[in-house]
């Protein structure tokens, strides 16, 4: 399997190449030049098998030059579970990625599933695939021969950057620098970050936004002055967002394994289409799931749930990519974003692989700020995907409400989502069978969680501190506190360097130095 550039770059890399370059040299995307396939005798001998045979089955038809035994010796790393008494932080589930259904009454919530993602180290859903790159990344500089130490260079809205510190904490060869928006992240994905321990990370907020920060990024990643100065230093640049390859393929996973998870506790049969909505910012999320579709997963309806930053909604709708708008800080931040970075390899699949059409539309959003795609196109995307947003007001109300019916306790970007399946089953009198796609813990933000559900406990405590407004959540919903959150309080803060985003290469120099 060899990966290229949606912008058309003239080369072919290796799936170990791409990974480690993280970016093509023309600013695309790197893509699989194929999309393989299960059968579905494939599938049916995955039903009972774990979630790390699941993900040794997916990733092997991508990662062609990866061994078997080097991809599950990978699963097994990322995927285990925590032992406290001997210092392992791992996921705290039997299985990293259970599936819970929901307890309720209402027919618009029949046969309605939520698919748990936060049960890693950093109660998000970014675990998922950010505790196996640092196994394939430091696996690929070993197949490539490359001598230069790795720098991965991050924007996070929030859950990425402590996940990647976390994944890639004293990995040797590799140094690891994340910004994030001063203002744009909670106070405990804030907290998170900035007490992260380990020789070789670096975090930074930049004055600004998510895309402020991301644009530094991306500015940082094609320019070539600075990346051949980084080389004379010994250093060369990847990427653990989701624009990385080898972040996004591990994503695709947890799908095959809820789908299988339907079949193995006899909701559905095998071949049964059913629905997914997923909380949506940069598209990686949802791009992974519209990967497993083409590969054969019997996935009906994509439900696209977007909060006020609703960029993705309007262009799903209307066909428009108009970043020139208002942004919106959310209750919501990990999906406060208008630029959605991922839609670009959605682009090159539904124009049939036309990588001269990507460059042009990529292009114009970069000079113009928007680009349109053609009617025909936009069919296409429509046939699979169906957009829904929720402002802060509906966020709120939907926790609410949801907490008293089920018991279920949604953090606010689950919430989101939640509130587009109940959109999309009233608006299409569509009730197969649909997983909801939970993204986080409610105690990552448990002042938006606590507000929802006892506003006056919540009016009592917002002055105070995080952890006492944690700790009243804790009281209302009787969920256990992560590990990791429950030992935040104790924390040093190790981090305290701010930057404008014009700046941001300066500091990338003096973290190497």
């Amino acid at each position: 399997m060899q990966y290229l550039s949606t912008r058309g770059y003239k080369d072919k890399f290796s799936a170990a190449a791409a990974i480690e370059k993280g970016i093509a040299q023309d600013g695309g995307l790197f893509v699989p030049e194929y999309i393989p396939t299960f059968a579905k005798e494939e599938l049916q001998g995955l039903i009972l098998s774990s979630y790390e045979d699941r993900a040794v089955a997916v990733l092997k038809k991508y990662l062609t030059d990866y061994t078997e035994e080097e991809l599950r010796e990978a699963a097994k790393e990322a995927y285990k579970k925590n032992d406290l008494n001997n210092n392992v932080v791992g996921f705290s589930s039997e299985e990293p990625a259970p599936l819970v259904k929901l307890k309720s009454d209402k027919a618009v919530l029949k046969d309605l599933h939520i698919l748990e993602l936060f049960h890693g180290p950093t109660s998000a859903f970014k675990d998922m695939a950010l505790q196996i790159l640092p196994h394939l990344l430091t696996k690929a500089l070993e197949k490539t021969g490359e001598k230069s130490d790795v720098v991965i260079l991050v924007a996070t809205s929030g859950d990425t950057g402590k996940a990647a510190l976390e994944g890639f904490r004293d990995v040797e060869r590799i140094k690891i620098i994340v910004f994030y928006p001063e203002e744009g992240v909670s106070d405990i994905q804030k907290l998170q970050m900035l007490t992260q321990e380990g020789n070789n990370v670096e975090v930074i907020a930049v004055r600004g936004n998510f895309d402020d920060a991301q644009n530094g990024v991306k500015e940082i990643f094609t320019s070539e002055d600075f990346n051949q100065e980084l080389l004379t230093k010994g250093y060369k640049l990847s990427s653990a967002n989701s624009i990385n390859w080898g972040r996004l393929v591990p994503q695709i996973v947890y799908y095959f394994s809820a789908y299988l998870d339907l079949v193995k506790n006899k909701e559905i049969e095998l071949g049964e289409k059913v629905n997914f909505s997923v909380p949506t910012g940069n598209f990686g999320n949802i791009l992974a799931l519209y990967y497993a579709k083409l590969m054969g997963l019997p996935v009906g309806k994509l439900i696209c749930a977007s909060n006020k930053n609703n960029i993705l909604t309007d262009f799903l709708k209307t066909g428009v990519y108009d970043r020139n708008r208002h942004f919106y800080k959310t209750y919501s931040p990990s999906m406060d974003i208008l630029i959605s970075s991922n839609l670009e390899r959605l682009l090159y699949q539904i124009t049939k692989e036309d990588t001269s059409k990507v460059a042009e539309l990529m292009e114009s959003l970069k000079t113009e700020g928007k680009y349109a795609v053609e009617p025909e196109y936009l069919k296409k995307i429509q046939e699979d995907f169906f957009p829904s947003w929720a402002d802060d007001e509906k966020t709120l109300e939907v926790i609410e409400e949801e907490f008293a019916d089920s018991g279920y306790p949604l953090d606010p970007h689950t919430a989101v989502a939640f509130n587009a399946a109940k959109e999309y089953r009233k608006a299409t009198a569509d009730f197969a069978p649909l997983v909801v796609v939970s993204t986080a813990s409610p105690y990552k933000f448990s002042d938006t969680v606590l507000n929802a559900l006892d506003k006056n406990k919540y009016e009592e405590l917002k002055t105070t501190s995080e952890f006492a407004i944690l700790k009243a959540l804790f009281a209302k919903i009787k969920m256990p506190v992560p590990f990791g959150l429950a030992n935040l309080e104790n924390q040093n803060i190790l981090h305290k360097k701010v930057c404008n985003k014009e700046e941001m290469k300066e500091f990338v120099l003096q973290s190497l130095v």
